[in-house]
This record gives structure tokens, sequence and C-alpha cells, in this order.
């Protein structure tokens, strides 16, 4: 070996996250270089142009500054003995609002220690507890019908992937561990399970069905992973589906939760686009599985939804029925818990903005009205956004998308390219044609013989429109003909 060469983890050697790959680097490049780019390869919406909602981001600074709070009832105290032309202040816009400064307040005294200072590892109290309310009231359970979340088993993450992280690094304790997951996928899954040298074992949702699912596609996949020694021990579950925007009805997750019943499967349910489901119905795997002792593991963020807050790093991942450790006397939460302890806790800032996520203003509060039309304006033009490109689909030459929109992004079905090329070839070059970047779907995973690319369906419609014209006639020139 060279003198100063190391060997390193051939595990994360073999690692792959296609949304940071070799398309978004060239598109660095080309965007360093004074060239526009269109990113799309990636859920960042405030990156895109959404603006924060205004709720959060109003009680964060005051969070962040709380001296603020003092000095605004001072001043407004002023104002209420001084004309407003004496005072040369404007009372409108120029303050935060009575219910922001009350629920600063609030957080402040409830924390203790501020934003500054560490947590509990599993986070502040209060948050797991609203957390737990929240989930409770989204699906209409009482004492008398379903079971309650309860707030010891849940822990405030660094996003989603970080409770999934946690999940996936305890279980795969050998090499023949293994965790089903849908194909395509997010390569958060593929990518952990790489790096901590389990088996990954891909089931494949009908496309041309609308990204569905049935009972033979699961069976066929565990079955087919078993006859190769390998012991599954959970399914992943995205829904709303990522990369795909498939949305599972009340059928489907209830399928899943009798197949991993079954099986003895854990189920790990990613469902972080919960809030992006444009008309349908989202039903949460915590509800379908009621009182059963199915062990669930439920993940959610402030990344996604009509919230774009990627970069607080805010989420949160519930427990239920954990499993009992084969040695010892402890159980999967002991197990989280001795992890979320190494890493001392998550962000203070991103457990605040969790808080506020499932906190929402009171319908009295003088917040609530605007906070609404903030949530629906997103909402509403993320599904016009995906329509829009939906239709350009339709004057592409050969390229189809099943299923219905759900999550941010669209997944077509490239299904002619030119002789000896793939789907990576295809956005490279329609990224350094049009400036538009999109990621292949073999970053995803695809059936063999298939091509796709994924896009996300955030940028203004003004961008929008300009590049999809572009798109359209560099992919009619690109694919052959009939």
């Amino acid at each position: 070996m060279p003198s100063g060469a190391m060997a390193v983890n051939p595990n994360i050697l073999e690692m792959e996250y296609a949304v940071r790959g070799p398309i978004p680097q060239r598109a660095a490049e080309l965007a360093a270089g004074g060239m526009q780019v269109i990113s799309c390869h990636i859920g960042n919406p405030q990156a895109l142009g959404q603006s924060p909602i205004y709720y959060y981001r109003q009680i964060l600074s005051l969070i962040e500054d709380p001296s603020r709070i003092g000095r605004e009832r001072a001043l407004k105290s002023l104002l209420k003995r001084l004309p407003q032309a004496e005072s040369g202040l404007s009372k409108e816009g120029e303050f935060s609002s009575e219910a922001a400064l009350e629920m600063g307040e609030t957080i402040l005294s409830r924390l203790g220690t501020g934003v500054g200072a560490y947590t509990e590892s599993k986070g502040p109290a209060f948050i797991r507890e609203a957390v737990a309310r929240y989930i409770d009231e989204r699906d209409g359970v009482t004492d008398s019908d379903g079971k309650r979340s309860d707030p010891e088993n849940i822990f405030l993450t660094n996003g989603a992937s970080e409770g999934a992280r946690f999940v996936i690094e305890t279980m795969l304790a050998d090499p023949k561990d293994g965790i089903m997951v849908p194909i395509p996928q997010y390569p958060l899954y593929s990518a952990t399970i790489r790096r901590c040298g389990g088996v990954q074992v891909g089931y494949f949702p009908d496309e041309d069905a609308g990204w569905t699912l049935n009972r033979s596609i699961l069976e066929e996949a565990l079955s087919s992973a078993r006859d190769g020694g390998v012991k599954v021990k959970a399914i992943v579950v995205i829904n709303p589906c990522n990369p795909t925007g498939a949305v599972l009805d009340d059928d489907d997750v209830k399928d899943v939760c009798t197949f991993a019943r079954e099986h003895g499967l854990a189920i790990i349910a990613d469902e972080v686009y919960q809030d992006n489901v444009y008309g349908a119905s989202f039903v949460s795997f915590a509800k379908a599985v009621g009182r059963d002792e199915l062990p669930l593991f439920s993940l959610h963020s402030t990344s996604k939804g009509f919230h774009g807050e990627c970069g607080h790093r805010g989420g949160y991942l519930e427990v239920r029925n954990p499993p009992r450790l084969e040695v010892g006397s402890g159980n999967f939460v002991d197990i989280l818990l001795k992890l979320a302890s190494v890493n001392l806790c998550s962000n203070t800032m991103g457990q605040v903005l969790t808080y506020l996520m499932v906190s929402p203003p009171k319908s009295d509060s003088d917040l609530h009205a605007r906070y609404i039309r903030e949530k629906e304006g997103v909402l509403r033009a993320l599904h016009e956004k995906a329509v829009m490109i939906r239709e350009s689909f339709e004057k592409m030459r050969g390229l189809f998308c099943f299923g219905r929109i759900g999550a941010m992004y669209l997944f077509p079905r490239l299904g002619k390219l030119p002789e000896g090329t793939t789907d990576f070839d295809y956005c490279m070059r329609l990224l350094e044609t049009t400036g538009l970047c999109t990621v292949n779907g073999a970053g995803f995973g695809q059936k063999t013989g298939t091509w796709h690319l994924r896009i996300a369906f955030l940028p203004p419609k003004e961008v929008l429109s300009n590049v999809l014209s572009k798109w359209i006639d560099f992919h009619n020139g690109y694919v052959p003909g009939e």
C-alpha cells in the first residue's frame, strides 16, 4: 500500500446518491460559467422562489432574538400614548402580531434554556406532546377509537432522513438482513442500507396501472429474497411517493399492513409529503395500524408539504409497538435513544419549527387567515405547475407519465432513446442544451429496459413556461422518430 494511503469502508465507497450526483454537479459547473440553470433535481422549494410561511418565520425570529419581544411590547405601549405622526412609526407591518409574541414567549418559557443549548436527546417533552396531539387529531383518534400516540415514543430529528437512518442502522445486524424498498425509491434508503452493509430487497409497483401496489408484487419480492437466504426485517413505504408521486389509498395501506403482519415485518412509513396530495385523501399508517401490535416507524418533516423549510432540518420519528430485543430486556426505543444520545440532540431551531408545524395558528388568532391563505396558495401553485408540465409531456414524442399527481415530482418514462444511450445521457444533454437540471431514473431504480427522469415541479410558472418550450424542442429532436 502506498505511503499515506488508507483503506476505507467499502460500503461507503459503493453508496450512490444521484440527487447530488454527476448531473447536479455538472449543473453547478455550468452555472459558475454563467449559464442559467433551473434546478429541478431536488425538492428544495425556497431555492426556487417559494416564500417562507409568515407564521413560522415571524416566531422563529423572536425565538432567535428574545429581546425583540420586550422591545416590541414597549414600543406598542408607546404608540398607544403618542400620535402616530409624532412617533414616526407605522403600526402596519412594523411589529410582530400579538399571537406571535405570545407564542414566542410560551416557547422560550417551556424551553427554559433558549435555543443555544442542548435539549433532551429525544427533544423537549412539550414538543413531543404537541406532535402526539397532531398525529391523533390528524387521524381522528379518541380514547374510545384508535390508539393514541405516545410522546415517549417520539424522537425529534434533523429532518426525516435522520430518523430513517436511525431505524435502518439499528435493524441491520447481519449482512444477510434485508429491508424491502419500493423501486423506484428515494435514494436515502438504498444509500443507508448500503452504508450499513445490509440487503436492499426491491419491490416494483405497477407503473402502467398508476404505480399501484398489490399483494402479488410484495409476495414475489419477499419470496425471492428469502429463497436467497435474506432475512427480511421491514418494508419501506413512501406515501405519497418520491419519485413517482403515487398516493396510496385506504385499501393499499391496509394491504401493506396485512402483508407485514402475516410475514412478521416492521413498517417504515415515509410520510413527509402527506400534505402534497392535491385533492386526494392521505391515509396514515398509524391510523391503519390502529390497536394492532404491528411495529411501525413513521417519519415526517418540515422540509416538504407547504412548509418548504429544508434548511432548518426539522422532523420527527414516531415509533409504535417497538420490537423487543433478542438480547437483553429492552426494546427498540431504548436503542434509538442511545443513538439519539450519541448525537446529543437534533438542532433546536428545527425542533421549534416542528412544534410550529404541528401547532398552526388557532382560528381566533390574528395569524390564522394569512396562514391558511399562504398554505392553500402554495399547494394550489404546486398542483398547477405539475399540470402545466404534464400537459407539455403530451407534446413530447414517446414520453409517458402514469398515475395521479402527488408529492413534488413527476417521473415520466422515456419510451425511446437513441441506440446506445441511457436516461443519464438524456438528462445530461437536456441540462447542457436547455439549462434544465433533472435526475435520471436509474438514480432511483427502475425496471430493466425502462428509462425515466424525475423533475421537481417547483420553479415559478414563468420560468417553467420558458424552459418547457425548449424541452419540447430538445426532446423531439433527440429521440428517434417513428
